[in-house]
């Protein structure tokens, strides 16, 4: 990901014809394929300062190439420096925003939730014969892995061997589309069972990440797959970005 900042100086009188310069002009952006996402922020201790905040997927995109229009051509001697970045790996939702984990009701709740769910998934005849002979501490270690996955503490990652295990636990396993939809239709099921929180926001995360990893299961138990590597899932509220292994 590129973020590019374009930074103004725009006197109040002007501030009003500006905003909503900026607000025409940026409509394209919606609609550029490149784009992830943009702001126009304003300063607090020097309100006369803005800064145009834009996303990009490729490095090589500019606002320039989208900004609708003439709206900002009189705003073009008004720049103060343009600058584009690259994200890193340092990033995370500040302590005001409770993480999936913490929401859930952490270990206590998960540790229930893969419990109820298992035990089902061992009556079902579809889902019976991937799990036959499972190992009495599977739902614990699952537990541990969606722990880690929503938030909480990196305990799969330390103690189990990371993504890598669990990719490896998917090799050569064949799983079809149907065994799928019936592991995510129990796991729905466990979670009113075991009374996980029901808010829509957090009911639609929790299902993207649930739809997201077993349709990554499904791929990587196809035929000539090869084991590898990646970095641990991490979902928040806003769910995922598209994964790119």
């Amino acid at each position: 990901m590129t973020v590019e900042y374009i930074r103004y100086r725009i006197p109040a009188e002007r501030a009003a014809g500006f905003e909503a310069a900026y607000a025409d002009a940026a409509e394209a952006l919606a609609a550029a394929p490149e784009c992830v996402a943009y702001e126009l922020t304003r300063g607090i201790d020097e309100p006369d300062r803005y800064v145009f905040r834009t996303t990009w997927t490729s490095p090589g995109t500019q606002s320039e190439d989208y900004l609708k229009g003439d709206y900002l051509k009189g705003y073009e001697g008004d720049i103060t420096d343009r600058s584009r970045y690259e994200n890193t790996a340092v990033r995370g939702d500040g302590g005001s925003v409770p993480s999936l984990y913490d929401w859930i009701g952490g270990d206590e709740a998960l540790q229930r939730l893969t419990e109820a769910f298992y035990r089902e998934v061992l009556k079902d005849d579809l889902l019976y014969p991937l799990f036959a002979g499972m190992d009495p501490g599977h739902p614990q270690h699952v537990a541990v892995w969606l722990g880690e996955v929503f938030g909480g503490p990196s305990a799969y990652t330390a103690e189990h061997g990371g993504y890598a295990h669990m990719i490896r636990r998917h090799l050569g396993r064949g799983i079809q589309e149907k065994q799928r939809r019936r592991w995510v239709s129990l796991l729905m099921d466990a979670a009113d069972e075991v009374g996980l929180p029901d808010d829509p926001e957090f009911r639609a995360a929790f299902v993207s990440y649930i739809e997201w990893g077993t349709r990554l299961a499904v791929i990587n138990s196809r035929p000539g797959v090869k084991e590898y590597d990646a970095p641990m899932p991490k979902w928040n509220w806003g769910g995922h970005p598209p994964y790119r292994g």
